[in-house]
């Protein structure tokens, strides 16, 4: 089945803990948004100082693939639509926490957020941020999105470009009426 719907990217970067990058301390998206886990930062101590070297360092790759993948081609207009954020899975959700709120900040009708696998206590706390959200497995002993799959290699800059221009070139949903879903 084929939405018949346009394919953009919405860029969102991981604030990895120092230490532990894989272990996020909050996340940036497009639009400036900026989340902070700030029981984890005070926990781990972390100062303002490191959440800014690593903030910097995270919006500079944010905008590095924003021109990457987008070239010239402004994103797309979110007023008044019907948005469904994907991502290979939730963990902490900070990323997609920053996802739904720099999305939000653009207008549409409705956001739905989907995902094959997330931890349960992180699909049920955005969940109320969302007009509808999809986990497909939250398993009780979740761990890592990683550990879910077979291979979890990272998705390259040039297949990214490979898959946004096929879709830019499928003049299908050009040709249909949008409508919202």
């Amino acid at each position: 089945m084929r939405l018949r719907a346009p394919l953009d990217v919405f860029i969102v970067r991981k604030l990895g803990v120092p230490e532990d990058e894989e272990l996020a301390m909050g996340a940036v998206a497009s639009g400036g948004v900026r989340v902070l886990n700030e029981p984890l930062v005070e926990a781990l101590q972390i100062t303002n100082t490191t959440v800014a070297a690593v903030t910097a360092r995270e919006l500079d790759e944010l905008e590095r693939r924003e021109r990457a993948y987008r070239g010239d081609l402004p994103p797309l207009e979110l007023t008044e639509r019907t948005v469904i954020l994907v991502d290979d899975g939730l963990a902490t959700g900070s990323t997609m926490n920053a996802a739904i709120l720099g999305v939000r900040q653009r207008g549409p009708r409705r956001v739905i957020v989907g995902v094959p696998i997330a931890a349960p206590s992180t699909c049920a706390e955005l969940s109320v941020l969302v007009d509808d959200m999809v986990c497909a497995s939250t398993p009780e002993f979740f761990t890592a999105v990683g550990n879910w799959y077979a291979n979890f290699e990272q998705t390259t800059d040039t297949e990214v470009r490979t898959l946004l221009d096929a879709a830019r070139a499928d003049a299908e949903w050009r040709r249909a009426p949008l409508t919202n879903v």
